[in-house]
Order: structure tokens, then C-alpha cells, then sequence
């Protein structure tokens, strides 16, 4: 049960986590969206990946 819970707090942190980045991102039109494979891939590798999605926006977007 424990170990559930720190998964789910991990994705909601990762999603409070992109929406912070994208209201920063906006600016700069590199606007990640939120949704299940993002949060999923943040919430598992942590907190770098959202540095690799932001490189992968902006290599082929």
C-alpha cells in the first residue's frame, strides 16, 4: 500500500512539476502538454526527463 502511494504522489508531484514549467514555457512557445505518457515519464525517471522532453521539442519541433 505504501509503495502505491508514493507512485501516485510522484505522478501528481510531476504533474504540478509541468504545469509550472509550462506556465514558464509559454513565453517561449515551448509548451510541453500534460498528459498521461508525460506525467507517467516524469514521474518515473524523475525530474531530468523533463529536460529531455524539452530537448526533444526542441531537436524535431
Amino acid at each position: 500500500m505504501k509503495k502505491v502511494l508514493n507512485i501516485i504522489k510522484s505522478f501528481v508531484l510531476s504533474a504540478f512539476i509541468l504545469y509550472g514549467y509550462n506556465l514558464i514555457a509559454t513565453n517561449f512557445n515551448l509548451v510541453i502538454p500534460i498528459n498521461l505518457i508525460t506525467v507517467g515519464a516524469v514521474g518515473i525517471l524523475g525530474f531530468p526527463m523533463l529536460f529531455v522532453l524539452v530537448l526533444i521539442k526542441v531537436l524535431i519541433f
